[in-house]
């Protein structure tokens, strides 16, 4: 899974481990492609807005301003989510080095319960991953194959081709000039499927952090539970680097709120914005195409919203059931000072760990 997003990443010229960039030259090579994408992507975005503009100074109908209108958003947002993750690519190269040091510790005290936790956190995510950017791929494709069914369909009625764009935009040049128009619908193509690694590929990489969050703070209950030695200096030195895990995954959460918590509330408010005017459009005009079209972008936002929430929910509940791996320890066995220590303990760890939208 974790090589789907890196491929993902790679294409939009975007990248999970941080280069050093002290140097022009070294900026040059290291984000080449991203910005090549970054001007391909905003010169669609320029055009689009530049399209409302004209058409609701010319009488446009409401679908067709709404319609990219949607399409706007979805371009800033995958702007905004880029911008958040590389100005927070050094949270993320610290993020890397916890997991790695809380892996170095887990193989010290690997066995059967643990290798089965890890097998379902991997095959739930390897489903997850697969599922989702299967769909998203799916309907970039339906978007991008949209107008040419259409001309098929009007050739077949009138035997005369209308050209069509996936989505109407303003050009310098006659974008339905047969001459221009493969090369606009090629950059239309490419710029949705931008949208959809940039958006997409962030929020799997988010998903994928929840979710080896999540597989730690199991492995954390299960070796806590695992402590069934009486002998009080065993138990503390058990015990003290089971502390020492926990901190660093409270750190680890940390982390990854700092990346990933504002793109989130830019998130939700770009999709409160989509919601509204996708579900007025699908409840408010008759137009078969248009509704599916507008359907799409509203199942897809609630979905995403969904999904933001329920991964953030995932990784709070594992954080608090942390305490019932202490609970479960004999720590009732030892002597007082090291009972209250541990209770201590289990008291923090019911405190939730939060992924957050802008501290909201």
């Amino acid at each position: 899974s974790l090589r789907r997003i890196k491929l993902v990443f790679a294409l939009s010229g975007m990248h999970l481990e941080h280069k050093s960039s002290k140097t022009m030259s070294d900026v040059i090579r290291y984000r080449w492609l991203y910005v090549m994408n970054f001007f391909w992507l905003n010169t669609e975005l320029i055009g689009e807005i530049l399209w409302i503009i004209d058409g609701a100074n010319n009488g446009k109908k409401l679908r067709e301003l709404t319609y990219v209108a949607l399409c706007v958003t979805n371009c800033v947002l995958a702007n905004i989510k880029c911008l958040f993750l590389i100005l927070n690519e050094d949270e993320l190269t610290q993020f890397t080095k916890c997991l790695q040091d809380l892996e170095e510790d887990e193989k010290e005290s690997e066995n059967s319960g643990k290798t089965t936790i890890v097998e379902e956190h991997r095959r739930f995510l390897n489903v997850f991953i697969s599922t989702l950017s299967s769909s998203m791929a799916l309907t970039c494709i339906a978007l991008n194959l949209t107008p040419l069914v259409l001309m098929a369909l009007g050739f077949r009625k009138t035997n005369e081709i209308e050209l069509i764009l996936p989505i109407p935009v303003v050009y310098p040049i006659d974008p339905y000039d047969i001459k221009y128009w493969p090369l606009v619908y090629l950059h239309q193509i490419w710029s949705t499927f931008l949208v959809a690694f940039k958006i997409g590929g962030i929020d799997c990489l988010f998903y994928y952090c929840c979710t080896v969050i999540r597989a730690h703070f199991r492995l954390l209950q299960h070796d806590f539970e695992c402590i069934n030695t009486c002998n009080e200096m065993e138990f503390q030195e058990k015990f003290q680097k089971l502390v020492a895990r926990h901190l660093l995954l409270i750190r680890s959460v940390d982390l990854v709120d700092t990346v990933f918590t504002k793109s989130t509330l830019c998130n939700f408010m770009s999709s409160s914005f989509i919601i509204c005017l996708a579900g007025f459009n699908v409840t408010a005009i008759d137009d078969l195409a248009f509704v599916l079209s507008f359907l799409t972008f509203l199942v897809s936002c609630l979905l995403q919203i969904f999904l933001l929430c329920y991964f953030g929910d995932m990784v709070m509940t594992s954080s608090m059931e942390a305490s019932n791996g202490i609970f479960n320890a004999k720590w009732y066995l030892l002597k007082a000072k090291t009972a209250k220590q541990v209770l201590l303990v289990q008291i923090r760890a019911q405190k939730p760990v939060k992924m957050t939208a802008y501290k909201f």
